[in-house]
């Protein structure tokens, strides 16, 4: 079975720190490790929307499942432009996000939304990857 745990909207603006906070409490039974591996990954993926796409808004979704344990994340913009692995247009320093993603995710992708954006998801099981 799997329960939504966070459903929220990505705005300008919005507090990582909080979101952070929310997502402990949302989850506050995984273990310190998955917990620090989700809160990550949500931080990359809705940075992504606020830093990628020209709306900056768009909206996240936490699901849990119970058997096997896992946590899947999808963020939800109006670009269809997908993600890309390694590069960011925003310089040098920047655009490790999906590498990060890639690394500590099971899975993850990008599926087009019917309205012409995209969700991009991750799967983030309890034992790693």
């Amino acid at each position: 079975m799997t329960a939504r745990v966070v459903d929220l909207p990505v705005r300008p603006g919005m507090s990582m720190a909080s979101l952070r906070r929310h997502l402990a409490a949302a989850l506050q039974d995984l273990g310190e490790d998955h917990l620090y591996d989700v809160q990550l990954v949500v931080t990359e993926l809705v940075a992504n929307v606020l830093d990628h796409t020209p709306s900056t808004t768009g909206h996240l979704r936490v699901l849990r499942g119970q058997e096997p344990c896992a946590v899947i994340v999808e963020v939800d913009d109006e670009s269809a432009v997908h993600p890309v692995y390694g590069r960011s247009r925003l310089g040098e320093n920047r655009g490790r996000g999906i590498v990060v993603v890639d690394n500590i995710s099971r899975e993850w992708g990008c599926r087009p939304r019917g309205e012409g954006g995209k969700t991009v998801f991750a799967l983030v099981e309890c034992t790693g990857t």
